[in-house]
């Protein structure tokens, strides 16, 4: 009888999927992706945010020992500090992200632009997606990096650590981060960071569709939705754009906390006035190396990421039913 029921519930619900929009569905799928991925991977994110943006006291900590004081400060909770804001984004981020790609792709075929129809294609609808996505869900990147920015403190700082570690203004949620960032700047402040976040995406994502479908045209029809095939492609494709375009991430997220961190010796904060300008004020202060804080953690961070929001996504339509698109050809 349960049996049955179960049957009949799930038949329902197929037959639901079965009435959306080929849009609608993709969307599902590359939210769902989203949200998976970037929640497997967020204890890894929060350290490296860490490693990027609190030069002066977890520079020399490594990854190991960072991954300790944060359990030792905020405890085990501490490693998704700002996860709900990660995952509220990402969801329409990668759906968006997922979707226009789609979109962008069969536009570009069907008005017969001069870029043939190989990877190329995939190349330019990976970036326009990217950006597209971006400026969509930037505010609440925002108000990600600044909540993992923040680590709990007892009246001391960095429990027990150097002074001056931990200062206002502290938020309690996203609301608080966007309402204090409108106040602060209006809706330039909600899209601080903005320049190099656009000039790290655009080629990254288009790196990583790029790279994705170029691998996958070496691997037989048969094992084109195979999981075990989505899951190095997805990698190596994730590995090889983040490489390219880490500073820029980097330039990023200390452009978002900027009104978070410790004064500087005539009482003012930090400020870049530009991309340019933070790459070469973290080069000039910090050293070229501070440009790659964080690296090795978003190696191990980016490989599963990306594996895992490819072969999520490409599951679930399966199970939606998304019907195959047409294979890009070689130029």
């Amino acid at each position: 009888m349960v049996s049955s029921q179960g049957s009949t519930l799930s038949a329902d619900v197929m037959s639901l999927v079965d009435t959306l929009p080929v849009l609608a569905k993709t969307l599902i799928a590359g939210g769902v992706a989203g949200a998976v991925a970037k929640t497997a991977v967020a204890p890894l994110e929060r350290i490296k945010i860490l490693l990027q943006t609190r030069t002066n006291d977890f520079r020399t900590l490594g990854v190991s020992h960072s991954l300790k004081k944060v359990l030792q400060c905020d405890g085990p909770l501490g490693f998704y500090k700002g996860n709900g804001a990660s995952v509220i984004r990402i969801i329409p981020y990668a759906a968006l992200h997922y979707m226009t790609y789609e979109v962008y792709r069969d536009w570009i075929l069907e008005n017969n632009l001069p870029l043939g129809s190989g990877p190329v294609v995939d190349l330019v609808a990976g970036s326009a997606a990217g950006g597209t996505a971006v400026l969509c869900t930037y505010p609440l990147d925002l108000a990600r990096t600044k909540l993992a920015y923040q680590v709990s403190d007892s009246g001391k700082s960095f429990c027990g650590g150097a002074s001056g570690f931990y200062r206002q203004p502290t938020y309690s949620g996203i609301k608080e981060v966007l309402t204090m960032a409108y106040k602060e700047g209006g809706t330039r402040g909600l899209y601080r960071g903005i320049g190099p976040t656009l000039i790290g995406i655009l080629p990254y994502a288009g790196l990583k569709f790029y790279i994705y479908e170029e691998l996958k045209r070496h691997v037989p029809e048969e094992h084109q939705n195979s999981v075990r095939m989505h899951l190095p492609c997805g990698a190596l494709a994730g590995l090889f754009g983040q490489t390219l375009t880490y500073p820029l991430d980097v330039v990023r997220r200390q452009m978002q906390v900027e009104n978070l961190q410790p004064m500087t010796s005539d009482g003012s904060n930090k400020r870049y006035k530009n991309t340019f300008d933070g790459l070469n004020t973290i080069v000039r202060t910090q050293g070229w190396r501070q440009l790659f804080a964080g690296l090795s953690i978003n190696y191990i961070k980016i490989v599963p990421s990306v594996a895992i929001g490819f072969a999520v996504y490409e599951s679930m339509k399966s199970w939606l039913r998304i019907p195959p698109r047409e294979r890009s050809k070689p130029a």
